[in-house]
C-alpha cells in the first residue's frame, strides 16, 4: 500500500476517494459507474487523474513512445480469421484499415507512473467494485498486461468488437484532430448478432454512433464485446496516448504468440524493462525495426 500512497497524488481523491470506497462519495462513484455500464456498456470517470497528474503521465508517455511497435493492415469487425464461404457483402467479410503503435508491459520501466498506477491495489479495488464480477486479477501476460497505445497521423482503429468482456483505458493525450472513440452501444447480444444493423454502421450509417469524450485524465471501463466501436483517423503531429490496463476475473491470463508477434513485433519478453532505448541486447535474434 506504500506505493499506492506515493502515487495517488496523480488521482483527484476528492472526486474518487480510492481509500474509502465505502464512504458516501465512494459509494456514489461506484453506483453511478455501475448505472452507466448497465445502460450503455461504458462507465466514464472524467477527471480521474488530476491536471498535474496528466502532465506527469504525458511526460512519461512521450518518453515511452519511441518503444512502441507499429502494426497495421486491414481487419474485420470480428477480429478473427474470415470465413470466405459467407456472401461477399456479409459484415464478417467487411475489411477496413487499422494502424496503431503499442508499448508492451515488459518495456515499461518499473518507475513509470503509468505502470505504478496500473500496479496499484487501490485502483484495482475501484475497478473491481464498479464491475461487480468478483475478484479481479492483473494479466499475467508480460506484454499485454499494460500497454501504452501510441497513435500518430493517419493511424486509426477500424470498427470492431472486443474479444474480452471488458477493457480499462486511461486517456493521457489527445491528437490535434480525430482520434475520437466512437461507439454503437449494445448493437449485438449473445443471442443475436444483428448483422443488418452492423452492416449499416460499416456502410457509414452514423445514426446510432455515440462519441465518448476521451478527455485526458478520463478513466474508461468499457464492455466492448457487444458494442461496435472504433478510433477515428488521427490528424496532426501531436501523438494520441492512451493507457490500456488489462484485468480479468481469472488469474493467469496470457496472450498468444501470434498476437504478440503482430502487436509487439516479437514473442519473447525482456526479463527486465530496458533502461535505455534501443537496448543493447534483445530477447531474440530477430526484432522489429525501431522507428
Amino acid at each position: 500500500m506504500d506505493s499506492d500512497v506515493e502515487l495517488l497524488h496523480l488521482v483527484d481523491l476528492d472526486l474518487y476517494p480510492l481509500a474509502n470506497l465505502a464512504g458516501p462519495v465512494g459509494r456514489t462513484v461506484v453506483a453511478d459507474a455501475r448505472a452507466q455500464l448497465a445502460t450503455t456498456g461504458a462507465a466514464e470517470l472524467p477527471g480521474f487523474v488530476n491536471p498535474g497528474g496528466v502532465a506527469v503521465l504525458v511526460e512519461d508517455a512521450e518518453r515511452l513512445a519511441p518503444r512502441a511497435h507499429h502494426s497495421g493492415g486491414e481487419g474485420t469487425a470480428y477480429l478473427e480469421f474470415p470465413d470466405f464461404s459467407l456472401p461477399e457483402d456479409h459484415p464478417r467479410l467487411r475489411f477496413a484499415p487499422y494502424a496503431v503503435g503499442a508499448v508492451g508491459y515488459d518495456v515499461i520501466p518499473r518507475d513509470s507512473p503509468l505502470r505504478r498506477l496500473y500496479e496499484s491495489d487501490a485502483l484495482l479495488g475501484l475497478i473491481a467494485a464498479i464491475l461487480d464480477r468478483g475478484p479481479l486479477y492483473r494479466y499475467a501476460d508480460p506484454f499485454g498486461a499494460l500497454n501504452l497505445a501510441v497513435m500518430a497521423e493517419d493511424d486509426q482503429l477500424q470498427w470492431h468488437f472486443d474479444q474480452t468482456d471488458f477493457v480499462v483505458s486511461l486517456a493521457i493525450q489527445s491528437a490535434d484532430r480525430g482520434g475520437d472513440f466512437e461507439v454503437v452501444p449494445r448493437i449485438r447480444s449473445a443471442a443475436d448478432e444483428h448483422y443488418p444493423e452492423v452492416a449499416r454502421v460499416l456502410a457509414d450509417d452514423r445514426a446510432d454512433v455515440v462519441t465518448l469524450a476521451m478527455t485526458p485524465g478520463t478513466l474508461l471501463i468499457f464492455e466492448g464485446r457487444h458494442s461496435l466501436h472504433r478510433v477515428s483517423p488521427i490528424g496532426g503531429p501531436l501523438l494520441r496516448h492512451v493507457g490500456l490496463l488489462a484485468y480479468d476475473t481469472t488469474p493467469g491470463t496470457m496472450g498468444s504468440d501470434l498476437l504478440r508477434h503482430d502487436r509487439y513485433g516479437r514473442t519473447e519478453p525482456f526479463a527486465e524493462p530496458p533502461t535505455t532505448w534501443p537496448p543493447t541486447t534483445w530477447p531474440t535474434a530477430t526484432r522489429a525495426p525501431v522507428a
